[in-house]
């Protein structure tokens, strides 16, 4: 048995305090990892905010962990004591369904999540099945790393998902925790890449993270200059987006791909069987999918842009991520 110490808080949106819990006995497919880092996420948030209305208190967030293997349960594979891997959103899923043996492990439906169904990274170890325990390539810096295996496989992957061509043109949706990464993937994909967002004020770190070009939808909000252009577009906001106009925006056979949370989608069908369009979305990213993303990110020398906090200043960082403006995620330090 195991006594974990961690930070949780005990009512929606209450401050984190220090708690300690038994984890119990390891289980014989499962990885405890010493925590060196975990980013924080907007997720973190609504799951601190009780947002969605499935927070079980005291509740221990972190689900963007950066750590050393520590302990091998007797059935695990490809790992050993000492291993640099980094933990995601999802912390196990059943291995035995068709989406797991299909290679979409983050779509099994008993797929549990690092911070839904158990305590997570927000303290000196935690938890997963081997399987989600993947490994940190040489190339990649540990200590920003943590964003990557949340917010990074998210954008990563739909330019696998839709067998994305490097000589696609790109639009990227709003410049923030997500975006700021896609623009740095899909230019490093080799895409031609247009970075959206509502005002200019962003328009120079966009263009220094990968964006040829940038538009400003306070001057177009109809994107009538961009009509007919993008293979695919996007969407890193949560916003209500004039959805006509970005499937208007859209090439022929293009494809709107939504990962941010957006209320609902409203749109007329009519241009998108004319011009054979189509609307996407995805969560995250498989096991396979993560792994990949950071042998890219390894080798075009991808990182997230960080602000770090040390643990202890965990309730500062929150305040940081409610009120403030990061830029553009917040990395805690064990």
């Amino acid at each position: 048995m195991t006594t974990i110490h961690a930070y949780a808080a005990t009512k929606p949106g209450g401050p984190f305090e220090s708690f300690a819990y038994d984890a119990g006995e390891l289980g014989p497919d499962d990885v405890e990892i010493e925590v060196e880092s975990c980013g924080i996420c907007h997720s973190d948030l609504s799951m601190l905010d009780n947002d969605w209305q499935i927070t079980q208190f005291p509740f221990v967030g972190g689900h963007e962990v950066i750590g050393r293997v520590v302990a091998l349960g007797s059935h695990t594979l490809g790992l050993a004591d000492g291993d640099l891997v980094g933990l995601g959103w999802t912390s196990r899923s059943c291995m035995h369904c068709n989406e797991c043996l299909s290679g979409a492990q983050n779509l099994c439906r008993d797929a549990r999540g690092t911070i839904t169904h158990q305590h997570g990274g927000f303290a000196d170890r935690v938890r997963c099945h081997w399987g989600w325990a993947n490994k940190i390539p040489e190339g990649v810096d540990a200590a920003s790393a943590g964003p990557l295996l949340c917010g990074g496989v998210t954008v990563f992957s739909p330019l696998m998902q839709h067998n994305l061509s490097p000589t696609a043109r790109v639009a990227v949706v709003g410049i923030g925790g997500l975006g700021h990464m896609a623009l740095q993937f899909c230019d490093a994909w080799g895409c031609e890449v247009t970075a959206i967002s509502r005002g200019r004020s962003k328009e120079e770190e966009a263009r220094k993270l990968g964006a040829d070009h940038f538009v400003a939808t306070e001057e177009d909000p109809k994107l009538q200059a961009q009509a007919g252009k993008f293979d695919l577009i996007l969407n890193t906001t949560s916003a209500a987006l004039p959805w006509d106009a970005y499937i208007a925006a859209l090439a022929p056979g293009g494809v709107l791909h939504t990962v941010g949370a957006a209320a609902k989608v409203e749109a007329s069908v009519s241009p998108m069987i004319m011009g054979q369009k189509s609307l996407s979305s995805s969560p995250t990213g498989s096991i396979v999918t993560t792994r990949s993303m950071l042998d890219f990110a390894a080798r075009h020398k991808i990182a997230p842009m960080t602000e770090v906090y040390s643990m202890q200043d965990i309730n500062e960082a929150f305040e940081k991520l409610r009120n403030g403006s990061p830029r553009y995620r917040l990395v805690l330090t064990a």
